[in-house]
């Protein structure tokens, strides 16, 4: 368990077992931690860029602020510590819950104290006022919350209350970071922020998530889930909010299915209702009332990264028909197990994709239906997806989100220090 500190952080950072004097007077960026345990895109986004951000020596110095220490997992040479909250994040925002005034007074009280040069939301979705002037980074992951606020958001209440909190981190964003140039555009058009305010970072998969030698391996991941081992296998990965669009996959696998038989679809991640406003009940409900799909439709709930990675490289295809997306970091994983992605034709996809796969129109059960059995039936062109998907996989990788990231929070600390 690591103990709660006061703020006073180390002054060397542990390189492959080496200690490194830090500069002398490093820039200190404060980091909100409390997406950290959050199993979403923008948990990974935190944990994944802060573990890079731990690994370089470059002038800064972090200290992650939570809402209560998690138990494990912190990279060394972070400094770290807790607003001491009664609830979490995550147990606040369920459903159509929301964080209480006196959470978001403790979290920005906090870093308030601490004085860092640099305060960073790796996610506007978790923002709390700092009330003080104190140069900010926001992370704008997408705007799919304005572009479609009745497919998000429970009922008005919730939608007033993202408006507010967006509005005030636009207040005090002294600059915006965003994951993709399609992401940069919408918070031109949407938020009205500034293109000269806006940097870019990228996202990238796990090291985790690649080709594996054992055949066997895939196998053993479809037999956890009574996946048959002769399987088409098709996998949609992420969550089941309404603009994920995976009503529209399922209604399309009663005509995959029909041109190829042996096509199978593995729906991962969680079910238990606990996180954003989804529609798992109806989900569930098309697949269980009609017996083609209950054969072979497989909800296998979350997977750890290792038993994704085994069933990902048995399969055909990532497909991903989400309506709006920042970055969408399931199809990176995928294509680093050399896995071809089918995905819809709108926001970031096509920017990340690339010729890694194939684009259709996510709105139509026929349009997907048709890419997804064009593909299945082409073996070469499957052969050559699998090639460029792995190609384009490794123009990503975390160590440049961290270089990204470190040049944002500089040009943050001397727009302030010039004012």
């Amino acid at each position: 368990m690591y103990t709660q500190l006061a703020l006073q952080i180390r002054s060397t950072r542990r390189f492959a077992g080496t200690l490194v004097p830090m500069a002398a007077n490093p820039i200190h960026v404060g980091v909100d931690g409390t997406t950290w345990s959050n199993d979403r895109g923008f948990g990974r986004f935190t944990r994944e860029l802060i573990r890079a951000l731990a690994k370089r020596s470059s002038g800064f110095r972090y200290t992650l602020l939570f809402d209560r220490l998690p138990a494990e997992g912190l990279p060394e040479g972070i400094g770290f510590a807790s607003a001491s909250t009664k609830r979490v994040l995550g147990e606040s925002t369920t459903g159509d819950g929301s964080r209480s005034i006196s959470y978001l007074w403790k979290l920005g009280s906090a870093a308030r104290k601490a004085r860092f040069d640099v305060f960073f939301f790796p996610a506007v979705y978790s923002y709390f006022p700092i009330l003080a002037q104190m140069p900010c980074v926001v992370c704008y992951h997408d705007t799919t919350a304005e572009r479609m606020p009745e497919l998000l958001f429970p009922n008005r209440f919730n939608n007033w209350l993202w408006k507010i909190k967006t509005a005030l981190a636009r207040i005090q964003t002294t600059r915006a970071m965003t994951v993709s140039q399609s992401s940069a555009d919408d918070l031109v058009h949407y938020l009205g922020l500034p293109a000269s305010k806006i940097d870019l970072v990228t996202e990238a998969a796990d090291p985790v998530f690649k080709v594996i030698d054992d055949p066997s391996a895939p196998l053993r991941a479809r037999a956890r889930f009574s996946i048959p081992g002769t399987a088409d296998l098709l996998v949609y990965i992420g969550g089941f909010n309404r603009h994920k669009n995976v009503v529209t996959l399922i209604k399309a696998m009663p005509e995959i299915i029909n041109r190829h038989p042996r096509a199978h679809l593995a729906i991962v991640g969680s079910t238990s209702g606990k996180g954003f406003w989804d529609n798992v009940a109806e989900l569930r409900h098309l697949v269980e009332s009609n017996d083609q799909l209950k054969r072979h439709c497989h909800f296998t709930g979350r997977i750890d990264d290792a038993g994704l990675v085994e069933l990902l490289n048995g399969a055909a295809a990532l497909v991903f028909p989400s309506l709006w997306e920042g970055f969408g970091l399931p199809a990176v994983e995928a294509m680093s197990c050399g896995v071809p992605v089918l995905a819809s034709n709108r926001s970031s996809l096509p920017e990340v994709i690339a010729n890694g796969g194939l684009f259709f129109e996510p709105e139509s059960a026929e349009s997907i239906a048709g890419c997804v059995s064009q593909f299945l039936g082409d073996t070469e062109l499957r052969r050559t997806l699998s090639v460029n998907a792995l190609r384009r996989a490794r123009d990503f990788s975390w160590e440049r989100a961290a270089e990204l990231a470190e040049d944002c929070f500089r040009k943050c600390h001397q727009q302030a220090s010039q004012t």
